[in-house]
């Protein structure tokens, strides 16, 4: 019977979207790895921003690409508008009503990410360091004012070495 089959398949279809929705948050990190270590290379090769800091930003700031910020605007970064000339959203967060870049691409937004480090003086230290001193990016990034949460370089830190971003 056709009409028990499509149900079979609906109920199927809505109960694999409900686990896909409530993965572990640890499933969630290691499929954004998966799809964005690529771009965290080739953002590194271009750039010279160690990919383990990149992408251990992009997972903080985005929840692994689940964060409000993320879905509606692409930004994996948090990054606020400034003098930005593009697309934006508000979003409440150090304070209420704040402007935040909007993304036509995920990929746009990591490039954005790069062109926003390297382009700031205050970032400039950080390109002094061997590619490979993810803890001295991590708590420059901190130093330089890149996010304000307290915890922000250990955050980052305990990304990188539990995921093992630094390989």
């Amino acid at each position: 019977s056709r009409i028990s089959d499509r149900f079979v398949m609906a109920l199927f279809v809505f109960l694999c979207a409900g686990i896909m929705r409530s993965q572990p948050p640890q499933f969630k990190i290691f499929n954004y790895i998966d799809t964005y270590a690529p771009e965290a290379v080739e953002q590194m090769l271009s750039y010279r921003i160690p990919a383990s800091v990149i992408l251990a930003q992009a997972i903080f700031e985005s929840g692994s690409g689940h964060s409000e910020l993320a879905r509606r605007s692409n930004n994996h970064f948090g990054i606020k508008c400034h003098q930005w000339q593009g697309d934006t959203v508000v979003k409440t967060d150090d304070s209420a009503n704040e402007c935040f870049r909007k993304y036509n691409s995920i990929r746009e937004s990591y490039t954005d990410h790069s062109e926003f480090l390297i382009s700031r003086q205050r970032y400039a230290p950080l390109f002094k360091l061997p590619i490979t001193d993810y803890k001295g990016w991590c708590r420059g990034l901190k130093e330089a004012g890149y996010a304000t949460y307290p915890r922000y370089a250990e955050e980052l830190i305990k990304i990188i070495e539990e995921h093992h971003l630094y390989e």
